[in-house]
This record gives structure tokens, C-alpha cells and sequence, in this order.
């Protein structure tokens, strides 16, 4: 039977310094999937549909701005923030870069890694 544990701590991972998924949930046998993302200062996740689940994220170092299709949302640390289903997004990160942690029900197929872009 699992056990609970420490699976990682966002003060000790190196966000804003890098691009893509820095940390990710690993056990097999699991019904969510985690990972913390990274974006170097200016970098983007272009605009796209979300998948079709909800995603929570939590904002834990940088700033930056997820464009909606409703308008914009200013993030910054602590804030955390909630992607419905198919929703529209598009991630700027700010000066200092931008690090979040996402979690939603997991996908069956394949994992959920947006494509990053240069600004």
C-alpha cells in the first residue's frame, strides 16, 4: 500500500532559470498529475485551448501575465489561479521569470506540457 511522502519542495527548485517542466509527479499508479513549470524572464507559453480537464496552478516564484479570453490576469506569488475545462490561455512570464505548480485529474493518454515559445 503506498504510503504518503515528500514528493518536492518549490523553495529548493530553480524556477525562472529554466523553460518547461522542472518537476513532474512520477508514480504509476495515480489518479493526478502535478508538475512545476518554469519560465525564464519574457518567456511564453503561446496562446492555446486548454485540455479537457480543469487545471489548478499555484503560483510560487516570479511574476508574470496569463492572457484569457476574457482579459488579463496579473500572477504573482501566492496567487492561485483556476483553468476550467478547454479554456483559453497564453502565459508571459515577468522580469524575474515565473514558476507554478499545476495539478488536475489525469490525462489517460498523454501528459499535459504546453508549447513553449521565445518572445
Amino acid at each position: 500500500m503506498p504510503e504518503p511522502r515528500r514528493m518536492a519542495n518549490t523553495t529548493e527548485l530553480a524556477a525562472g532559470e529554466t523553460n518547461g517542466a522542472i518537476w513532474k509527479l512520477e508514480p504509476e499508479q495515480r489518479d493526478l498529475d502535478a508538475n512545476v513549470i518554469s519560465l525564464a524572464p519574457g518567456e511564453e507559453i503561446g496562446a492555446h485551448q486548454g485540455p479537457e480537464l480543469d487545471v489548478l496552478l499555484h503560483v510560487f516564484a516570479g511574476s508574470g501575465t496569463l492572457h484569457t479570453a476574457s482579459g488579463n490576469i496579473d500572477l504573482a506569488i501566492g496567487d492561485i489561479i483556476y483553468l476550467p475545462a478547454r479554456s483559453q490561455r497564453h502565459f508571459i512570464a515577468g522580469a524575474e521569470g515565473l514558476g507554478y505548480f499545476s495539478v488536475h485529474q489525469r490525462k489517460k493518454r498523454t501528459g499535459l506540457m504546453p508549447t513553449l515559445r521565445s518572445s
